[in-house]
């Protein structure tokens, strides 16, 4: 019962680019210091007129 298999083997490389991952790190945290810095204007000036 000898029988001949082919067998073919992929290798899938799962490839990481360190620049695109710092590029979005950048972006998000930009997002982040201007949802904050209007929120910080809006509770300052806007919300301390009321007060």
């Amino acid at each position: 019962m000898d029988q001949n298999k082919e067998i073919e083997v992929e290798k899938k490389e799962k490839k990481s680019d360190p620049s695109k991952v710092g590029v979005a790190l950048i972006k998000y945290v930009t997002y982040l210091i201007i949802f904050f810095g209007i929120l910080w204007f809006l509770i300052t000036y806007v919300f301390g007129q009321f007060l």
